[in-house]
Parts: C-alpha cells; sequence; structure tokens
C-alpha cells in the first residue's frame, strides 16, 4: 500500500556494530533519542496534517536497530505508539533492524503492540561482503529472520546496497534474488555513499575503495528496479534521503537529489531502444503517459540525446500508451506498434 509514514528517528543506540560505510547523524540527520511523548507529539501533529489519511499510515521508527535497543526505553515507545493503531488511527508500527536482532520473543513484544511491517537491514546476501563491512551478521540470519517476520503474517521489507568494498554488480545482482526468494513485500536500494569518520572514509582516502560513479549505479539500480517489480516487490526507497547535511559533508559516491528519477529514466531508455532494436535510423515519435514524459525525455532530454548518437531522432509526445509512430515519408503510411508496459 502507498501512504505515508509518520518518521520517528531513534539514533544508533542500539547497535553493536559500526559498519565501514555507516554515519547515522548523517543518514538521518539526527542524534537526539525521541522520548514517549516525542511519539505521541508526532502521532497528534500527523493526525492533523493527514486527515482520513492517517488511517493508512504507519508509525515508523526509524534510524537504528529498532529492536536491539535497550529492552524498557523500546517497549515504552511501543506503548506510546500502540493506543494510536488501537483506535484506528494509523494502520500500524513499521521500523528497522538487523538480521540477529530479531527473536520469537521480540516477535511476539512487536505483534502484542500492533507491528505490522519489520525491515531488515542486509545490505548484501554475500557474507565475505558481509565481514569486510563490519556487518556482524550472515546472509543465513537474514533468510532466518525473514523467514520468522512472514511467519508472523508481518509485512517484510529487505534493505540492500550496492557498491560496497568487496562487492560487485553481480554480487548485488545476486542479492537481489535472494532477496526475491524471500517474497519480502518491499526493498530499499541504497548506492554506497563515503560519508566522513568512517572507516569507508578511510579505505576511499587511502586509495584501497573506489565508490560507484553515478552512471555506474543508475544503470545498476535501474535493473534492480526493473527486477523486483517484474516480481511485484514494490521498491519504496532508491538512494539515500536527501538531507542539507548529507549533501555537504559527503564524501565520494553516488548521490543525488533525484537518484530515483535517474533510475526510472534510465528504465525508459532501454524500453526505446529495445523499440527501435532492428528498425532502420530515421525520425520517430514515442507516445507516453502523460505523468512519464518526463522520465523518458530524461533529465535535461539526455534519453533523446542518446539515442540521437545511435542514429534515432526521436520526439516524445503525451498519449494514452506506450507506442512508437515512424515517421512518415511522402505517400506512406505511419508505421505503429505498442509495447504491452505494465505502467502504462
Amino acid at each position: 500500500m502507498k501512504h505515508a509514514n509518520i518518521a520517528v528517528f531513534v539514533p544508533h543506540i542500539g547497535c553493536p556494530h559500526r559498519c565501514s560505510f555507516c554515519d547515522q547523524r548523517l543518514i538521518t540527520g539526527e542524534t537526539h533519542a525521541p522520548t514517549p511523548q516525542e511519539v505521541r507529539d508526532a502521532a497528534e501533529t500527523a493526525l492533523h496534517s493527514l486527515g482520513k489519511a492517517a488511517a493508512k499510515a504507519e508509525i515508523a521508527f526509524f534510524g537504528g536497530s529498532f529492536t536491539a535497543i535497550d529492552k524498557e526505553y523500546r517497549r515504552s515507545l511501543l506503548q506510546a505508539a500502540y493506543p494510536y493503531v488501537q483506535d484506528g488511527c494509523f494502520a500500524g508500527i513499521r521500523l528497522s533492524t538487523r538480521p540477529d536482532a530479531i527473536s520469537e520473543a521480540i516477535l511476539d513484544e512487536l505483534c502484542a503492540y500492533g507491528t505490522t511491517t519489520v525491515e531488515l537491514g542486509a545490505q548484501s546476501m554475500d557474507n565475505a561482503v558481509l565481514k569486510k563491512n563490519g556487518r556482524g551478521h550472515t546472509a543465513e540470519q537474514v533468510c532466518t529472520a525473514s523467514k520468522m517476520i512472514a511467519a508472523r503474517g508481518l509485512h517484510l521489507g529487505l534493505q540492500m546496497m550496492t557498491g560496497l568494498p568487496g562487492d560487485t554488480p553481480a554480487g548485488a545482482r545476486c542479492t537481489a534474488q535472494c532477496f526475491a526468494e524471500l517474497h519480502p513485500q518491499e526493498v530499499r536500494i541504497y548506492p554506497t555513499i563515503v560519508l566522513p569518520d568512517t572507516q569507508l572514509a578511510a579505505w576511499y582516502q587511502s586509495g584501497e575503495y573506489q565508490p560507484e560513479t553515478l552512471e555506474e549505479a543508475v544503470g545498476l539500480c535501474a535493473q534492480l528496479l526493473q527486477f523486483f517489480e517484474e516480481r511485484d516487490i514494490r521498491v519504496i526507497r532508491l538512494g539515500l534521503h536527501a538531507s542539507p547535511e548529507l549533501e555537504q559533508e559527503r564524501l565520494a559516491g553516488p548521490w543525488h537529489p533525484a537518484f530515483r528519477e535517474l533510475c526510472e529514466s534510465r528504465r525508459w531508455l532501454a524500453r526505446m531502444q529495445q523499440m527501435l532494436s532492428g528498425k532502420p535510423l530515421g525520425n520517430y515519435t514515442f507516445t507516453v503517459p502523460e505523468k512519464y514524459l518526463s522520465q523518458a525525455k530524461g533529465q535535461k532530454k539526455a534519453n533523446l540525446s542518446v539515442l540521437e548518437t545511435m542514429g534515432w531522432h526521436v520526439a516524445v509526445t503525451a498519449g494514452d500508451a506506450f507506442r512508437l509512430l515512424r515517421a512518415a515519408e511522402p505517400a506512406s503510411k505511419k508505421e505503429t506498434c505498442t509495447y504491452a508496459d505494465p505502467l502504462t
């Protein structure tokens, strides 16, 4: 279901490890541990701002390993949020955590307080990559925790990263395949960004680590987006959430404030190339639903420029479906074909 979440950021207090890439202060923009009253205040504010839409939203505890924080503190936050779920004000509670911080006892507690979605920060399904980056858990633990969550009837979310030290595009695609076999309802994909005061920063500055370029990350993540959507697995985020702190302090890596838009645009380029494959070079017009016009053309009409260099002079206009029209020669008819696209 598509809805806004009421985000409550719980900082790095629960995680027993310091991963190579991690600086939760920059990633979330938060260092303050929320109080139960602040959870209630956030819920009340959301009720007034969202109105009837609040009933489809979840109260979401993000930013740290929620199930690894102090038990009494965790329970106090859940107790603050739960009455709003009981009363039907919100659809449920969402949280993110580590695969090795899930147990039957913890799931008992989460279910008792109205939890509806659990996201696991898996990052990779390659044990060598996990070890190199100090994750402190294994791919097998991701599988075990995922199955336990699904067995409780909870929605499962999985988070992966691309461009980690020791990983490859083929490895990322393998992680995506492993994710699909666990049948999550949703995934998040984060290209690796180098943040200051991290192990990754030290590796980058010594020349031991080279991050993905923006072009490489867009190409790979566009493939991953296509892979998951073909399997009815929603990609609910592509790239880190933009913040002034992240933009100013990041050292390197494929960050862009509209990263998902770049990936969606790359998918449209692939579709158009597929449609044009085997056809004579020349002038063509694509029609696409109006809401996809910008993505199909690409940022600064980049997709049209790429096709131009390949010998296809392309225009993109609004239409009721994704279609390809061959520019008519004198005394000839238009050649039309329709591409059966799930987005149209």
